[in-house]
Parts: structure tokens; sequence; C-alpha cells
């Protein structure tokens, strides 16, 4: 990630979080189940790693991942969203791994009745044994996380170029705000986009401040509290560069 991005400490706090909304909202409210399926289907990737790690299969990790944010989007988790979490990546972590130990169980209980298990859970022993050249679920979740955190708020970047009018501008140097490309010939760039040297510098720099707002507010969004945005970017930025 490029490190122009990290957080700005001086930002205005924020106001209430989408994950707050989840957490005081009761389990059987319809705000609390938009609310968290909302959260859901924007860190829907995470969980997939997560399970991609476990399973060694990428098709299973689907198919399980479907039936993980079924049980939740049903009502079987919203409840435990209490203040104890006040992360929702880590809630999310939790009840991901809380799933994984139920599904073994119940594998083996389909063993011992002589049935055959429909998932790769069933042998808990060679589901759990680490690969030294693969990181670990955990690693892998927290690296999903980052990515999304990050693509989630380059896309509203662009949403917010193109209201503008400069959508093609954003196309010329997203690679440049994001760092997944290198800055190259600045003269040149600017020449391509009709633009002095140092207006087109003022205009990335711009650019670069807002991508940081987006980031802050899409972490914050996952957040109970908001004080703890600094510590959560941290944490993300130590998973994409590990």
């Amino acid at each position: 990630m490029n490190p122009e991005l990290k957080a700005d400490s001086t930002a205005a706090p924020f106001l209430t979080t989408r994950w707050t909304r989840v957490r005081l909202a009761k389990g059987d409210s319809e705000e609390g189940r938009l609310a968290l399926a909302d959260l859901c289907e924007a860190y829907y990737e995470p969980v997939v790693a997560y399970l991609r790690c476990v399973l060694r299969d990428a098709d299973e990790a689907r198919d399980l991942s479907h039936a993980f944010f079924a049980e939740i989007l049903a009502g079987g988790r919203l409840g435990t969203a209490d203040a104890g979490r006040g992360r929702f990546r880590s809630y999310l972590l939790g009840a991901v791994k809380h799933f994984v130990s139920h599904q073994r169980e119940a594998a083996r209980r389909l063993k011992r009745g002589g049935g055959a298990s429909v998932i790769g859970l069933d042998d808990e022993e060679a589901a759990g044994v680490a690969d030294a050249r693969q990181p670990s679920p955990d690693t892998e979740f927290d690296r999903q996380w980052a990515i999304t955190v990050i693509t989630r708020s380059m896309a509203a970047l662009r949403a917010w170029c193109e209201a503008e009018g400069r959508g093609e501008f954003f196309e010329k140097v997203g690679g440049l705000l994001s760092g997944q490309a290198a800055h190259g010939d600045q003269t040149a760039l600017a020449a391509g986009c009709g633009m002095t040297s140092d207006a087109f510098r003022m205009a990335v720099t711009r650019l670069k401040k807002r991508l940081r707002q987006s980031v802050q507010e899409e972490v914050a969004g996952t957040l109970d509290d908001p004080a703890t945005v600094q510590d959560e970017m941290a944490a993300l930025f130590a998973a994409l560069s590990g």
C-alpha cells in the first residue's frame, strides 16, 4: 500500500458508523439486519480467503462462505455483536471460526453415523495441518480485509471524480494514488493530461488527500469507537506489508 495513505491524525471524528448501528440494533430489527447485510456484502472476500486456507479448495471455500453468510443474515449471530466486539473485522473472524468449529463437529457426528460429509471439514486433523510455506488463515483474512478496504476506497474516489467531471483524470493517475504503479515521468503524465507539471502535482496531491479521507471513512465504518481508527489502519498496513 502507498505509505501516503496513512491516516491523518488531525482528521475530524466520525459519527455513527455502520458497525455501531449493527451493535446497537436489536437482533430482530430491520435496521440491524440491513446494516449487517451491508457490511457482510462489503467484506465477503476476507471470509472466502480464510476458508480457502482452511479447506485448501477454492470452490468449497466459496460454497461454505455462502452458508456462513446465510446463517448470519438469517439472524443466527447478530445477537453476539456486543460491546466487546468493537471491530467488525474481529467479530467476523471470530464468527467464521465458530462456524467452522460447528461444521467440523457436525461432520464428525455424520461420520460416526456412517454418513459421508459433503464438505471438506470432516477430517479436522488433516485440515488443521499447517503448511509452513503458506500464510495462516488469520493472516490471509487480514490481508484480504486490507485489500477490500483499499478497493472500496478507490471505488468511492472514482465515483467522486466522475461526479466532478474528472473521471478521465482519475483513470490516468489511479495507479499512482494506490501505489500500484511507478511514478514514471511526471512531466509526460502532466502533458498527457493537458496540465503543467506544477498543476499536475497539485491535482494528484489533492486526490491523495481525498483518498486518505476515503480510507479513514471506510475503516471507521467497521468500528464501534472512531478513536480506534488509527490502530485499525496500522493493523491493515501491517497485513499488506507482511
